[in-house]
């Protein structure tokens, strides 16, 4: 059963008292039957055939700031609020987040109601998308997730690609064996996706999602030539680094808390005018929709051309309740240019 509060779902613990458990309130909320509102919120992902809440939860912090006990935490919050899709890699913290979400799906029952996603080719043991490395890469982390399939395999070519058909040949037998069900791209060149997609024409399986990194206050990673073949090609995009580690949040107003985050040297680039300028446009049109300004970033994100599902991560259950909340606002086109006029 489940209640709603405060603008959240949350989960009930039933109409029928429970011993030592005090009966609630008659100002409490009231319980309502069925899913949380957000499980009825789903996008089509791309071309995968997978249908996906728009905003997908990343793990970049499991395993490294934030513990197995909080990580779960931060899960179930997500789950509760109807999200259905985690994002994690082969090299987050060592390949600790995926043994974290590994153990999450196994011990609350969820691996049918939950879509994996996972980035590899970046861990030491196994660096690179060549055919061994990336065979090897694949049974490592379905191993740590405790899972016999991956649902969207995102190949990382950031550290260079010396064959795409030789990629894309091995990825034909991950998803013919099972292993994945799609596959997604990560650090690919538009020149190395246009020969995927003429490569896909001959029978091997078409790079359908696309994760670069991408928000306010970083665009020229998805802009030009990526952003036209993303387009042309029909890609879902779930831009990473979302909220810019929390600043976009309003988490980092000031020098000095930048430089507490664990985040500090990324961050102070944005500690300039043109950050604090998006902080308060976020401010002002979170005030005018009553909504916090993560959501508003998230948003602004998902009004974007091609983007289906931005990647947030999460600290604490309490910052998953404020950026699902952006799945939910639609923003006017004066809102939009008045917070794109403020990050440039």
């Amino acid at each position: 059963m489940t209640a709603v509060g405060d603008g959240f779902v949350t989960r009930a613990t039933g109409t029928r008292p429970v011993a030592g458990v005090p009966t609630p309130h008659p100002s409490a909320p009231i319980p309502v039957q069925g899913d949380p509102v957000g499980a009825h919120v789903r996008v089509p992902l791309g071309e995968t055939g997978l249908e996906v809440f728009p905003v997908m939860l990343g793990g970049a912090e499991f395993g490294w700031n934030v513990d197995l006990e909080s990580s779960h935490e931060i899960l179930d919050t997500y789950l509760d609020l109807g999200g259905n899709i985690v994002h994690t890699a082969d090299s987050f913290a060592g390949g600790r987040s995926e043994h974290i979400v590994g153990e999450w799906v196994r011990t609350r029952g969820v691996r049918d109601d939950v879509v994996l996603a996972t980035r590899v080719g970046a861990h030491p043991d196994n660096p690179g998308v060549d055919p061994v490395n990336l065979v090897r890469a694949v049974e490592a982390s379905l191993n740590r997730l405790g899972t016999d399939r991956i649902d969207v395999l995102y190949l990382n070519g950031s550290a260079g690609v010396a064959s795409v058909e030789d990629t894309l040949a091995t990825a034909e037998w991950l998803v013919e064996s099972g292993k994945a069900r799609s596959i997604g791209a990560f650090g690919f060149t538009p020149e190395q996706l246009v020969e995927a997609r003429i490569l896909a024409s001959a029978g091997y399986p078409r790079l359908t999602v696309l994760d670069v990194p991408y928000n306010l206050l970083r665009r020229a990673e998805f802009t030009g030539d990526l952003r036209l073949v993303a387009g042309a090609q029909q890609m879902a995009v779930t831009p990473s680094h979302a909220l810019e580690h929390g600043y976009l949040a309003g988490r980092h107003r000031t020098r000095a808390e930048v430089g507490r985050s664990v985040r500090g040297t990324q961050l102070a680039a944005n500690m300039n005018r043109r950050g604090s300028r998006t902080l308060r446009a976020l401010d002002a049109v979170g005030a005018e929709l009553g909504v916090p300004p993560a959501a508003v970033a998230v948003a602004w994100l998902l009004a974007q051309p091609s983007v289906v599902a931005p990647i947030v991560g999460a600290y604490a259950p309490a910052h998953v309740e404020e950026f699902v909340q952006g799945a939910g606002v639609r923003l006017g086109r004066a809102q939009l240019a008045e917070i794109s006029r403020a990050a440039e």
